[in-house]
């Protein structure tokens, strides 16, 4: 038997026997399982913030942590460092399950050096991103903490190389969630950056390059670490951030579901739940949830309440580009991506930031194996200078590219207006949709009638003794002409219209069907998509 000295942790006299190391073992750990002491754990509760641990307990289910590396220490020297040598330096790694399902994470320990990174705890994290790389397992981060180690100098900054290294190196391969609970500032915010979701914490967390301090001093701005790089900020204005909530305790339960609908790695499907909503329910209502009138606004996230399982789905950056919806949801207990124009903002047209969130969405899912369905509503690209000027041909361009480079199984429905490029951009099949259906609302054309009569017929309009009398008459011809719902479909371009009270069934039996889908990819190193 020992006792450990108070202060550094180190043993205060050598145990004689098996039983006194093995007392001397579960002291070191229960020391490093309390963390450094009682007034820490109080000051990270009284800034509404979770331990480091009790973060995990709620993150994985009850009993099935394994932790690895509790007992690493640092072994820098300097600036007092030789003689604080906490256990765990800082950052919890290890292992365990979410519904049964293997899930790696780390989480900085904020009581410990403000969970900031130095040589050793960068190392426990390159540890713990390998093993959940090579297990092909989900790996959650558990981020609170304030940056580099100062006082390790450029040997902490290495270690945030390495990690960003191994997030592109996991990039789509195994799925990456981040979570910030606390700041997160400097080239630290880079890692979840390139990771698959973001989840922050209103108040609490914060990320950003620069801090109000250094904002003040170079651009004259005073600003408020919120109002720089807080939760609303990122879900709203930036994109940075997928998911936002108020306490820490949803968040975690809402990463828990999300890891529900995604697979462990890019070689299995999403898992398939049982569900008691019968494939072949009708939805009638969808009758009415969308006017047959093009220039009438609806929510089409009723639509998508409608056809999915249960009306269960979660959206993805709700609150960012919100005239375009991404969302997970199942199908017959298939997990599917949805991505849908949504009429009530902006007429639910296509513009930067909607083209991007898209863009990504299908990346995500096609690298992980989420078939894609998509709803179109969509009367073009945004028009403006400020669109233009911004490189919208070139961010729509990110769009095209990701639904042309899929190999998911890919399902469009046209419910009403599809128009021009925007018509084509959204996974039509002409860029290799596998099947295509439309509403009898449908709308399919190069551009609206009333716009498409005034170029074609501009100058019998001008000549006639009643302009708009004529103008009225050439737009009903268009319409009927080119226009008329069946129009694509008697071309090909549309493989079925449907009732849409039958949506849901006939959407799970393609999908059914497209189970097996294989598509070969040219050999290359890699695409050059558009940035």
């Amino acid at each position: 038997m020992t006792v450990l000295e108070e202060t550094t942790g180190e043993p205060t006299g050598e145990p004689t026997d098996a039983r006194g190391r093995v007392a001397e073992l579960h002291e070191i750990r229960a020391q490093a399982v309390a963390g450094p002491s009682e007034k820490a754990t109080e000051a990270q509760h009284a800034k509404g913030k979770l331990t480091a641990r009790e973060r995990i307990e709620l993150l994985l289910d009850a009993g099935s942590f394994q932790e690895v590396e509790q007992l690493r220490r640092h072994r820098a020297t300097g600036f007092g460092l030789e003689a604080k040598k906490p256990y765990s330096d800082g950052v919890i790694t290890g292992w365990g399950t979410v519904e049964g399902r293997t899930v790696f994470v780390y989480a900085h320990d904020f009581r410990i050096f403000g969970g900031a990174l130095g040589e050793a705890h960068a190392t426990k994290i390159h540890k713990i991103m390998d093993m959940a790389i090579a297990a092909g397992a989900p790996l959650v981060s558990l981020n609170d903490g304030a940056g580099a180690r100062i006082q390790e100098g450029v040997s902490a900054l290495a270690g945030y190389g390495g990690i960003f290294q191994r997030n592109t190196r996991a990039s789509g391969v195994i799925p990456q969630i981040s979570v910030m609970l606390g700041p997160c500032a400097g080239g630290a915010a880079y890692s979840p950056a390139l990771t698959d979701f973001v989840f922050m914490v209103r108040e609490t967390s914060q990320m950003f390059i620069t801090g109000p301090d250094v904002v003040k001093a170079v651009t004259g701005e005073e600003i408020t670490q919120n109002g720089l790089g807080g939760a609303d900020v990122h879900a709203e204005t930036s994109g940075v951030c997928h998911f936002a909530y108020d306490d820490e305790e949803t968040c975690i339960a809402e990463v828990r579901y999300l890891l529900s609908l995604l697979p462990q790695n890019n070689r299995e499907n999403p898992p398939r739940a049982e569900t008691s909503d019968a494939v072949d329910r009708r939805g009638d209502v969808l009758l009415d949830l969308v006017p047959a009138d093009g220039n009438r606004p609806y929510d089409m996230a009723k639509v998508i309440e409608e056809i999915v399982d249960d009306g269960e789905y979660l959206e993805v950056h709700e609150r960012w580009a919100r005239n375009i919806i991404c969302a997970l949801a199942r199908l017959d207990g298939q997990v599917v991506g949805i991505i849908a124009n949504q009429p009530q903002v902006l007429a639910g047209v296509l513009d930067i930031e909607a083209s991007e969130k898209a863009a990504r969405f299908v990346q995500m899912c096609d690298a992980f194996n989420i078939p894609i369905v998509t709803f179109l509503d969509v009367p073009g690209f945004l028009p403006g200078v400020d669109q233009e000027h911004g490189g919208i041909i070139r961010h729509g361009a990110k769009l095209l590219y990701a639904y042309c480079n899929a190999t998911v199984p890919r399902i469009s429905l046209i419910l009403r207006k599809a128009y021009g490029g925007a018509y084509i951009v959204m996974d039509s099949q002409s860029i290799g949709a596998d099947l295509t259906y439309a509403w009898p609302t449908n709308e399919i054309a190069v551009m609206g009638a009333e716009g498409a009569a005034n170029v074609i017929f501009r100058r019998q309009i001008a000549d006639a003794e009643d302009p708009e009398a004529m103008r009225q008459k050439m737009v009903k011809e268009y319409k009927a002409e080119l226009m008329h719902p069946y129009y694509a479909a008697e071309r090909g371009l549309v493989d079925d219209v449907i009732d849409p009270a039958e949506t849901r069934e006939v959407l799970a039996k393609s999908l059914a069907m497209l189970q097996t889908k294989h598509a070969d990819l040219p050999s290359r190193k890699h695409g050059n998509p558009p940035q």
